[in-house]
């Protein structure tokens, strides 16, 4: 490792920890020819992943992409950074194992199935663009399908289930 300030080589590891999200080791060295001390990032390398666009244009996957959709997708919703973090670091994680290719619909799928089970506004956010909503009967079908998919409290009462009687249910 280079010395950022005098370029030489010769340096020292004097602490290595690992990073708040266990993703890298973060190392302090201090440069042997001039003391000067400096931070450096261990993480792992990672294949360059290409993504199939719609077009069947093919890019590297780019993880600030990701987060950046599903970050716009959460916007003013009631969803912390860490579980934003969470999320972009299990999908890339499913991504990885999967290939070196994946299409870009794959990754909205998957983002989605992330979206459903934690924000139902941030998810049709996010299915509004991925799907191409062009109507408003088109949000009403998901929004449906949405609804159906959650399942009743089992101990919740249906309210109105009973007949009222004496103004009593």
């Amino acid at each position: 490792m280079r010395c950022p300030k005098c370029a030489k080589s010769d340096d020292k590891v004097i602490d290595s920890r690992q990073s708040r999200d266990n993703s890298s080791i973060r190392r302090r060295r201090v440069c042997l020819h001039c003391a000067f001390r400096f931070t450096t990032y261990e993480q792992i390398e990672r294949a360059h992943l290409r993504v199939i666009k719609r077009d069947r244009a093919h890019e590297i996957f780019d993880r600030r992409e990701l987060s950046n959709s599903i970050a716009k997708a959460c916007e003013k919703r009631a969803i912390g950074l860490v579980r934003l973090e969470e999320m972009v670091e299990e999908i890339v994680h499913d991504i990885e194992t999967g290939g070196s290719e994946i299409s870009s619909t794959e990754i909205g799928d998957k983002v989605l199935e992330k979206l459903r089970d934690t924000d139902e506004v941030a998810y049709l956010r996010y299915a509004s663009v991925h799907h191409r909503f062009e109507s408003v009967d088109r949000f009403v079908e998901e929004i449906q399908a949405l609804a159906r998919r959650i399942k009743p409290n089992a101990l919740q009462r249906e309210l109105f289930s009973e007949p009222v009687k004496n103004g009593r249910v």
